[in-house]
């Protein structure tokens, strides 16, 4: 593709992909309609003839992907689950042996970009089990089927037109375009915008390939960290232990705070032991609420939720580069539970708060940071304990269990 093409191609993209396309993917007459807008705005933005009348023109729905996309485990299972999924022994044992097969690669990472081996190691292994499962789903088609569902329309549209882009510009081939239900691709499972972006040649073959090169799929990973502001220095965080009655109505959830706040209120390292003194923000984080394990996290963490917007996978990736780096496990109490709420309990207190006045935004069964400040402040004005997690006690409160 020209320059000029490019140039115009960026320019009327840019307000093309503010426009949703017309939505439910499982409707025949919908994704037809929503593929024939597809058509006009790609070959408006200057695409090739190939991208009009070829690729798009064959896309077609995928029933499966809509009903994985509304039930990502992110958001379905408890932490405890979660963690016990990803925090295995296999996982442990075969980064350990992931880092020693390529120091030499994590080295020349480390000293270039400033990502620690182990942050690299357990991203790939969350990501695809080590490359061992990177998808077989059509990403054409995965990103065609969400970009035509009402969800989240317009971050799907862009990246199937980034997809679009590459496909043009010769960076991957239609052959290998298997991945993830929602159009990750390769060892690290990266979206068509984060490959257009940050992807790199790691082996010196002369061309990108994150499916087959694990050398190009970690040189890419180590690349986008590093641009998205990881600081090398740093840790992700930390798991810590709050004193009993901890003063709740003193921190507000996803706001960070120095380091040193929290050692005035008491918190201490999980084995008792006194926070630093090391001058740093940090944010507590509660997964599964005041009954669960406790964290402090640091900004590193922020870089990670980039990658993944969960706390539960950014938590993941932390504990599991720990333990492959040698660290002991999580430290669970007797007292703590695995609360596990039912997105229909969340969702429906998301909808008595809203008439209540505390925003939520619009009610969806996540727990996200407009819920967690909502229900904090429902929890300060009925005295409950302002863990802001949407536990029995809030729900009973709020008239959702009886």
């Amino acid at each position: 593709m020209s320059s000029v093409i490019k140039r115009f191609s960026q320019l009327v993209f840019a307000s093309l992909t503010t426009l949703p396309l017309v939505v439910n993917a499982t409707g025949d007459n919908n994704f037809t309609e929503c593929i024939n807008n597809l058509q006009v705005k790609a070959e408006s933005a200057g695409y090739s003839g190939y991208i009009v009348n070829d690729i798009i023109p064959a896309l077609a729905p995928i029933k499966r992907v809509i009903e994985l996309d509304q039930r990502q485990p992110e958001f379905s299972q408890s932490f405890a689950d979660y963690l016990k999924l990803r925090l295995t022994n296999y996982h442990i044992q075969t980064g350990r042996k992931k880092l020693a097969e390529h120091k030499e690669l994590f080295d020349k990472l480390s000293k270039k970009y400033g990502i620690p081996a182990q942050y690299l190691v357990s991203f790939w292994g969350l990501e695809t089990n080590f490359g061992r499962n990177k998808g077989k789903m059509s990403v054409l088609n995965s990103l065609a089927t969400l970009a035509c569902d009402e969800r989240r329309s317009e971050y799907f549209t862009a990246e199937l037109f980034d997809l679009f882009h590459l496909i043009d510009n010769k960076t991957v081939t239609t052959k290998q375009l298997a991945g993830s239900w929602a159009g990750a691709m390769g060892h690290m499972q990266f979206m068509p915008s984060a490959l257009r972006k940050y992807a790199l040649d790691g082996d010196d073959d002369g061309k990108v390939d994150v499916w087959q090169s694990e050398a190009d799929a970690l040189t890419s990973a180590a690349n986008y960290l590093n641009s998205i502001g990881w600081l090398e220095k740093e840790r992700w965080g930390r798991q810590v232990q709050l004193p009993k009655n901890f003063a709740f109505q003193q921190v507000e959830f996803d706001q960070f705070y120095p380091l040193a706040t929290f050692k005035a209120l008491g918190v201490t390292r999980a084995n008792g032991t006194a926070l630093s003194d090391y001058k740093i923000d940090a944010e507590l984080v509660l997964p599964a609420g005041a009954g669960g394990p406790a964290f402090l996290v640091y900004p590193n963490f922020n870089v990670i939720m980039k990658w993944n917007l969960s706390e539960n996978y950014a938590l993941s990736v932390g504990l599991l580069a720990n333990r492959i780096q040698g660290a002991s496990g999580l430290k669970v109490s007797a007292q703590d539970k695995d609360v596990l709420y039912k997105p229909a309990e969340l969702q429906a207190l998301q909808e008595k708060l809203n008439t209540l006045g505390f925003d939520v935004g619009k009610p969806d069964g996540i727990w996200g940071p407009k819920s967690r400040k909502a229900i904090r402040l429902y929890q300060l004005q009925h005295d409950l304990i302002a863990d802001g997690f949407p536990n029995s006690a809030v729900l009973l409160k709020a008239g959702i269990q009886g």
